[in-house]
């Protein structure tokens, strides 16, 4: 059976189960067909939202952003050129 949320369910727990429900149908609607670098594509997907979040939760503070992630300010700095959001 497909675990795609339907309305009545309940909502995903954790961020991990809603990865899974997400996951699910990525290759639902891939409908066998292949696909490549599945990797990149779900870190560009998370990581993008998560950074925009971070900073601006901490007001645009990088060095606050970064102590909230749990890596340093030059990663931070390097990710946000990744991700044009300097």
């Amino acid at each position: 059976m497909n675990a795609v949320l339907k309305r009545q369910d309940p909502p995903p727990a954790n961020l991990g189960e809603c990865m899974k429900l997400t996951l699910d149908r990525y290759f639902t609607d891939l409908d066998g067909q292949p696909c490549g670098d599945l990797y990149a594509l779900v870190m560009q997907q998370v990581e993008k939202p998560l950074l925009e979040f971070v900073l601006n939760h901490t007001g645009g503070n990088q060095t606050k952003a970064a102590q909230h992630l749990g890596i340093n300010r030059a990663t931070l700095r390097k990710r946000l050129r990744e991700y044009n959001l300097l």
